[in-house]
C-alpha cells in the first residue's frame, strides 16, 4: 500500500511545481495587443515612425511592458487612458530601462521621463493631465531630439471616439 501512496504524492508534487513555474507565463499570453503604426513629428520638421502595442483596456494597461526582455528599437507602447487625467507610472517588473511620453488629447507631447529606472517602485508623474503614455526604449528621446511640444500621431490619438 505505501507505494501507490508515494507514487501519487510525488506525482501531486511535480504537477504542483509544474502549476507555479507555468502559471506565470499563462497568465502573460492571456494579455493580447493590437499593434499599430505611431508617428512623432517634431518641432524641427522630422517625422519619426514606430510600430507601438496598444494599451487600452485596465488590464492591458496593468500589463504594459512588464517581463519583457527586448523590444525591437523602432517599437514601442502606447497607453490610452480614454480621457485625460493625471498619471502616475512606476516600473515595478519591468526589465526593460524605457523613455516615457507624456501626450494630451492632442497627441502633443507635455512632459517626458527618459531612461526610467527598471523593476523601480518610484512614481513617474505625468505633471499634468493627460490622455495617452508612449513608451519607448531608453535613449531614443535622446539619440532623435524628441521634445515637450511634439505631436504623436497613430490610429489611436486620431480616433475621436474613444
Amino acid at each position: 500500500m505505501r507505494g501507490p501512496i508515494l507514487f501519487h504524492a510525488i506525482i501531486s508534487a511535480i504537477m504542483a511545481l509544474f502549476f507555479m513555474a507555468a502559471l506565470p507565463a499563462l497568465a502573460e499570453d492571456e494579455i493580447r495587443f493590437d499593434k499599430q503604426p505611431l508617428l512623432i513629428q517634431t518641432a524641427a520638421g522630422k517625422t519619426l515612425h514606430f510600430t507601438v502595442e496598444v494599451a487600452s483596456s485596465a488590464d492591458q494597461r496593468a500589463r504594459g511592458l512588464m517581463f519583457r526582455k527586448t523590444m525591437a528599437a523602432d517599437a514601442g507602447m502606447i497607453f490610452d487612458f480614454g480621457q485625460s487625467r493625471r498619471v502616475a507610472m512606476w516600473m515595478e517588473n519591468t526589465i526593460l530601462s524605457l523613455d516615457m511620453l507624456f501626450a494630451d488629447d492632442t497627441g502633443t507631447i507635455r512632459h517626458i521621463k527618459e531612461n526610467a529606472t527598471p523593476y523601480s517602485r518610484d512614481i513617474i508623474d505625468s505633471m499634468g493631465e493627460v490622455k495617452y503614455v508612449v513608451e519607448l526604449n531608453a535613449g531614443v528621446v535622446a539619440k532623435l531630439g524628441i521634445k515637450p511640444g511634439d505631436r504623436i500621431v497613430s490610429a489611436t490619438t486620431t480616433n475621436k471616439a474613444k
